[in-house]
């Protein structure tokens, strides 16, 4: 029977295929502040998937969209 894994944080390179573009189009929003910077976790950069997913849903603030509480 086939194990089914949940990818719960991703390389540049898996988070740029799941929203169907190029790694370096995904890094230039990174940098551009309209997807969040990466987790590190040891020596490796990480981006959450469900930040992602929130932020492509609307659901979520972007990184440097500025809200009062």
């Amino acid at each position: 029977m086939a194990r089914h894994e949940q990818i719960i944080y991703a390389t540049d390179r898996t988070a740029a295929r799941l929203l169907d573009m190029r790694p370096a189009e995904f890094r230039d929003l990174v940098s551009a502040g309209a997807l969040p910077a990466p987790l590190k976790i040891g020596q490796h950069e990480r981006w959450s998937i469900s930040d992602i997913d929130a932020i492509v849903r609307g659901t979520k603030p972007k990184p440097t969209e500025e809200f009062d509480l």
